[in-house]
């Protein structure tokens, strides 16, 4: 945008110790006292000054060594230092406003282009018609259901532990509370401790070839993600940290309510006979309901999906739900969802944020704006900058025209 803008900046890097209201630099050996006096000083670097922005409101050349000193309001964080570096603007082109007008830039495009998200934290259970649209996806083009994927049986909790058991956990089978079947419904006592744990054993199982555990879990109190750890061994869990696998499961999204849980597997290589699995209660020990349902490893390149028809499913704005009528409940089944849609594309906060969208599209319209806001009529417009903006705003049209098509777009917000 500067070269755009007319090199309106200078890249100056610090050749000496200066103070927190000084900058000291020989790349400007030409030039007198006051020439820079006005202008913009912005910190691309120097230890909590990064991003600074400051006015110059005395600068001072050296006639003898060309160094020019830089006196800045209001001060900055610490004294610069040799090798600190800073951006030096043109008195019109405040580089709070350039950045403003990358953002605009950036805003007027959404709603023609999205960041692409591909979501999978959703799972149907044949029952719910309505599920909270995670954060992050701004419109949704297709809702997809797992049709098949290449899965094994670990524990579907439909039978109690028995191999090791703690009087601190009470267990039943939970036959109306439940995602498929039965669940294992595990009342806790208040006297139970960090590192309180059941296990069961089964046949055993080679999950070498899976690289996920999935599965549901529900609680009374809303469980930290890490409270609970899912063990599985060759030999009977033990829940000290000697275990083949020891998977935290996530945080509940909420009390008393299903959270689905898709866990990567941590060494599926050495998971040739695993006969053991173990439910360990990790951390925030207390006083709880816990269920878990429906723990199986799948395999992640294996799924294949089936679009649901849309006219079977539609967005709730107000409440940011996406809604399934009868039939897609049906279809679906006990599923996993996938949501194929996009975000709004992130607004640029710092010199490491990555746009996501078409860099030429930004710096053609931000160096339109730029360059319009400063045009004028013909006694003020001397640079012609107006119409030099409306040149780079028919070129940001014409990278707009680049945007790939948008299709059955649903939006969410």
């Amino acid at each position: 945008m500067g070269y755009n803008l007319g090199l309106p900046f200078r890249n100056l890097t610090a050749d000496a110790v200066g103070t927190v209201n000084t900058f000291l630099t020989d790349d400007m050996p030409l030039g007198g006292n006051d020439e820079h006096n006005g202008k913009w000083l912005h910190f691309s670097s120097g230890t909590n000054n990064t991003g600074l922005i400051r006015r110059v409101y005395d600068s001072a050349i050296d006639a003898g060594t060309g160094r020019v000193t830089l006196s800045f309001r209001p001060a900055i964080t610490d004294a610069t230092a040799i090798g600190d570096t800073a951006v030096l603007w043109q008195e019109d082109h405040n580089p709070t406003a350039i950045f403003d007008f990358i953002n605009q830039a950036i805003t007027d495009a959404t709603g023609r282009v999205y960041d692409p998200v591909e979501d999978i934290t959703l799972h149907a259970d044949g029952k719910t018609s309505r599920f909270d649209i995670p954060t992050g996806i701004s419109m949704i083009q297709k809702v997809q259901y797992r049709r098949n994927v290449n899965a094994a049986e670990v524990h579907f909790m439909e039978r109690l532990f028995d191999e090791t058991t703690d009087s601190d956990f009470t267990q039943a089978l939970d036959t109306e509370d439940n995602r498929r079947g039965n669940s294992l419904k595990l009342t806790i006592g208040g006297d139970v401790g960090d590192g309180n744990f059941i296990t069961d054993s089964f046949t055993a199982l080679d999950l070498s070839g899976y690289t996920h555990l999935e599965g549901w879990t529900k609680a009374s109190s809303t469980l930290a993600a890490a409270d609970f750890v899912i063990h599985l061994d060759s030999g009977a869990v033990q829940a000290n940290g000697t275990d083949l696998e020891s998977l935290n499961v996530p945080a509940t999204a909420a009390a008393d309510t299903w959270t689905f849980h898709r866990i990567a597997l941590a060494n599926p290589e050495s998971d040739t006979a695993i006969i053991s699995i173990g439910l360990e209660y990790n951390a925030n020990s207390g006083a709880n309901t816990v269920h878990f349902d429906e723990w199986e490893a799948t395999t992640n390149n294996s799924a294949i999906w089936a679009d649901l028809p849309r006219h079977l499913w539609h967005i709730d704005k107000s409440t940011r739900d996406l809604v399934f009528d009868n039939g897609a409940v049906g279809i679906a089944g006990y599923s996993l969802l996938k949501l194929v849609g996009g975000d709004k594309p992130t607004l640029l906060t710092a010199d490491a944020t990555t746009s996501e969208i078409d860099d030429q599209y930004v710096i053609y319209r931000a160096t339109a704006l730029a360059l319009m806001s400063l045009g004028g009529g013909n006694q003020t417009d001397l640079e012609d900058r107006f119409k030099r903006g409306a040149t780079w705003m028919a070129l940001a049209e014409g990278a707009k025209r680049s945007f790939p098509p948008l299709e059955n777009v649903r939006e969410v917000d």
